[in-house]
């Protein structure tokens, strides 16, 4: 009788965690914006997907089926898209939503410091994140709301900001948890929406290939099933797609690949005194020009695997120059190595850099490529591109909607040939 009881306690205790439900995924905000105009409710519709972390080769190396498939009915850029510099996360998916480079839209890096404003912006500071004074160009859902098109994002740096004087009609708070299925189902549901309150372009976002590649490396068994997971999305949301019998182009891309990294970290504070200064990773910000060129003097004969260079003289085509954000002076990766300012004050937060990395110049390190694969009404079948700038992909999309596109550092012409006809 005892151990019936006993058993029935355990029972008990350990039900409401065995059958406990899923996290809830966060609501739907929705922006009490104008309906789709009358001009705009012909237009066709984009969804843009990002896979966080998915390198250029990657579909080729695990045999992601429903990415081919889009190869062959649309376009794709198999020696990859160019991620902008630094290859990382928020600033790459603001400058493919721009078309700026990173020191024009002001988003730098993953985290940095503003001189002017003597503050910080970080990508998980829920409060700097939704500030949309860090935030310059106008981002496509900003564009498509200031014309009178509706727009939603499920999860886009960015997208939780009133940017340009306008907010997506729908978006969410970032939450990782949320199953990738919801996200597939939420977009659908959007695209059934009545005309007037459809949105014509919606973001989505994956992160499970990005978090794969940084905890186990590129070539690991369990980046290779991510990519798998990932891919048969991109099948499920294709079907769902069709089903709706709407003229909509679906664009997939990824913000920067994944390299495996070499070595332990690199403490840049082994070569240089940064006592009292504003650093960020492996950004610096001296107070003044003797301190910067002290910094420099001290580094620049440092080690063989970064290169240092005064702000105002960084490499033309990396584009990162012109804005205090970045610091100065700067330091550049020469390889996979993970290079940061000084590690945690305490000694036990520290961690062993990740298997695999991201950051570097695509043209020096490869592996950064991106994806880029299109398929929709808009788009040539069986078109193959060569590696173009990711900062091309704003006035392609703007075209495919029929929106009034604002000069960027794109070139609408690199992704022309890809279009069936100016739309």
């Amino acid at each position: 009788m005892r151990r019936l009881l006993l058993a029935s306690l355990l029972i008990f205790v350990f039900w409401p965690l065995v059958h406990a439900a899923p996290p809830a995924k966060p609501p739907v905000i929705e922006v009490p914006n104008a309906d789709n105009s009358a001009e705009q409710l012909a237009k066709h519709y984009v969804v843009l997907v990002s896979i966080d972390g998915f390198r250029y080769d990657y579909a080729k190396l695990y045999g992601a089926s429903h990415l081919d498939a889009m190869a062959k009915d649309g376009a794709s850029a198999p020696g990859g898209m160019l991620p902008a510099f630094p290859s990382v996360t928020f600033p790459n998916h603001y400058t493919l939503v721009t078309g700026l480079y990173p020191a024009h839209h002001g988003i730098v890096a993953m985290s940095f410091y503003d001189p002017a404003r003597k503050e910080r912006y970080a990508f998980n500071d829920a409060k700097t994140v939704a500030d949309g004074s860090w935030y310059r160009g106008v981002p496509l859902w900003s564009l498509a709301e200031k014309q009178g098109m509706r727009a939603a994002c499920f999860f886009w740096p960015g997208s939780e900001a009133e940017i340009a004087g306008k907010r997506p009609s729908y978006y969410l708070k970032y939450d990782d948890t949320v199953p990738d299925d919801d996200r597939v189902d939420q977009v659908v549901e959007w695209l059934k929406l009545p005309a007037e309150k459809r949105p014509h372009f919606i973001t989505l976002y994956f992160g499970e290939v990005d978090h794969a590649g940084h905890e186990y490396g590129p070539d690991a068994a369990e980046t290779r099933a991510a990519v798998r997971h990932v891919d048969g999305e991109i099948g499920t949301l294709r079907s769902k797609l069709r089903k709706l019998h709407l003229p909509i182009d679906l664009v997939v891309v990824s913000d920067h690949g994944m390299a495996k990294e070499q070595g332990d970290w690199m403490d840049l504070d082994q070569y240089a005194d940064f006592s009292g200064m504003q650093t960020a990773g492996a950004l610096m910000y001296p107070d003044s020009e003797e301190a910067a060129a002290k910094l420099y003097a001290k580094l620049r004969i440092a080690n063989g695997k970064f290169t240092v260079y005064r702000q105002n003289r960084m490499p033309a085509e990396l584009n990162y120059t012109g804005e205090p954000r970045i610091g100065d002076p700067v330091v550049v990766a020469t390889g996979p190595y993970s290079i940061r300012v000084h590690g945690p004050d305490d000694p036990t937060k520290s961690h062993a850099p990740n298997k695999g990395v991201h950051g570097y110049d695509p043209s020096v390190v490869p592996e950064m490529r991106a994806i880029f694969y299109a398929e929709g009404p808009d788009i040539r079948k069986g078109e193959v591109l060569k590696p173009f700038e990711n900062v091309g992909v704003y006035p392609f999309l703007a075209e495919i909607l029929g929106l009034d596109a604002p000069a960027t550092d794109g070139n609408a012409s690199v992704l022309e040939p890809a279009l069936i006809a100016a739309h």
